[in-house]
């Protein structure tokens, strides 16, 4: 058993709140790529729930967007991982990097996909 694993009830809850919005504020601080989607969010989100679409549409439009950010803070934490082991180049850690920037670029292709085929029709 984890010793980082002792909290139970609200006391973990409120720690799991406080432990995701450093990620987050470490993400923004040390990831351009991170403030860049998150920007891009800002401006997509608001529109999606202004364009005259579907509740449907508009929720997807939305979640593609978030997804985008969820893959980006996963990428981010990979590559924090593979650097913490080793800055030493490696094949393994370049798949490994390699792998979720191809995460990250399917997730944009995808925001671009859902938006053209809600947008256009």
């Amino acid at each position: 058993m984890s010793p980082f694993k002792g909290q139970v009830g609200v006391r973990r809850v409120l720690n799991a709140a406080g432990y995701s919005l450093a990620g987050l504020r470490a993400a923004y601080t040390g990831e351009a790529a991170f403030r860049q989607l998150l920007w891009l969010n800002l401006l997509l989100v608001p529109l999606a729930l202004y364009l005259p679409v579907s509740r449907g549409e508009r929720a997807l439009l939305v979640a593609v967007c978030l997804l985008a950010l969820i893959v980006e803070l996963l990428n981010s934490a990979l590559e924090a991982a593979v650097d913490r082991i080793s800055l030493e180049r490696h094949p393994l850690s370049k798949n490994a990097k390699d792998m979720g920037s191809a995460a990250q670029f399917c997730a944009l292709t995808l925001i671009a996909a859902v938006w053209a085929i809600v947008l256009l029709g």
